[in-house]
């Protein structure tokens, strides 16, 4: 891929930020604030008038479900573009600083209190003599409870260590946790359900947390070819991930809400009322990463496809948000 001279936009996008640290502080606190509230406060605003009862903890519950499937892209992610990054010609020997260790840490305290609520019949602690430790191994949720919290304390370990690679295998346990967690095995199939959260989790983390990675890995390279020749490389692998995280998304909500009463669930059920909010974001997500690759295609510089890039990301991490107040309300009933 040849480049022309990168111009002002470019530069803009991928370069070093001009704008202000405070406005970029502001930004930041915004988006925190917006990830906390919306796992916080979203039940009640999707339980509203549908007559479903809600958990204890509901909202606690989505807030530490959604900081594990952050932590779970991040590394993934990492992963993910570090192996493409050898692929690039000419690619320079500067990276970003690693945010493995970090995420395994926010992981490993998110399933720490995810297990908490287990270990307590499924209710909110409100002492430590509540939480009985040793009944975690007398159940599956329980057993599951404690394989995320010992798989993201290994990738930890193993992102310090000389071989953050191998913190793929902890990574992959969890989503197989999770998987086992969203399927027990009194539903229907649990086996396809779980085999549909595994593909579609997977290639979401590294669909979310790839991007995430690659835009920092331009911001450190600045312009240059390797690095329209990485955004290209995404690109590709991108829109497969794409594909693949609708089809089974869409097959895993056909499974739990039948043709016949899918429309009427979107709107009357907490559930379904989410999975439209999921929905919407991914096709906003959809059009934001065609519109890059458009861009990345057809523009005389490739690395403006920046600009609708670093929007995607923000909009896959609201998707995030959203997928993990999705697994904290009541499943929509089969009628």
């Amino acid at each position: 891929m040849t480049l022309t001279r990168p111009t002002s936009e470019a530069t803009e996008a991928c370069g070093p930020s001009r704008r202000p640290g405070t406005g970029r502080a502001v930004a930041v606190l915004v988006l925190a604030v917006l990830a906390v509230a919306v796992p916080l406060l979203g039940p009640s605003a999707a339980l509203h008038g549908t007559g479903e009862a809600t958990a204890p903890g509901t909202g606690g519950v989505a807030l530490l479900r959604t900081v594990l499937f952050a932590a779970l892209c991040v590394p993934l992610g990492e992963l993910f573009v570090g192996r493409q990054v050898r692929s690039v010609p000419g690619a320079p020997p500067a990276a970003p600083r690693s945010w493995a260790p970090c995420a395994a840490a926010a992981g490993f305290l998110a399933a720490l209190g995810l297990a908490s609520v287990v270990a307590t019949g499924n209710l909110v602690p409100h002492s430590l003599s509540e939480i009985d430790v040793g009944g975690l191994y007398a159940s599956r949720d329980g057993k599951v409870a404690l394989l995320e919290v010992n798989a993201f304390l290994i990738a930890g370990l193993c992102a310090r260590s000389g071989r953050p690679a191998v913190q793929v295998w902890p990574l992959s346990a969890v989503v197989m946790a999770e998987a086992l967690r969203a399927h027990p095995a009194t539903e229907h199939s649990p086996l396809v359900g779980s085999g549909l959260t595994v593909v579609h989790l997977t290639c979401a983390a590294l669909w979310a947390g790839g991007l995430l990675h690659v835009l920092r890995t331009l911001r450190r390279w600045g312009p240059g070819e390797p690095g329209a020749a990485l955004l290209g490389l995404y690109a590709r692998v991108a829109a497969v991930l794409l594909a693949a995280v609708s089809a089974t998304g869409a097959w895993s909500s056909l499974r739990r809400m039948p043709p016949g009463t899918i429309l009427e669930q979107l709107t009357d059920t907490a559930y379904g009322r989410t999975l439209l909010a999921k929905v919407l974001l991914v096709a906003v997500v959809a059009a934001l990463a065609l519109w890059a690759r458009t861009r990345l295609r057809r523009a005389p510089d490739p690395l403006t496809a920046c600009a609708p890039a670093r929007v995607e990301v923000v909009a896959l991490g609201l998707v995030v948000v959203v997928s993990g107040l999705l697994t904290a309300l009541p499943l929509p009933i089969r009628w």
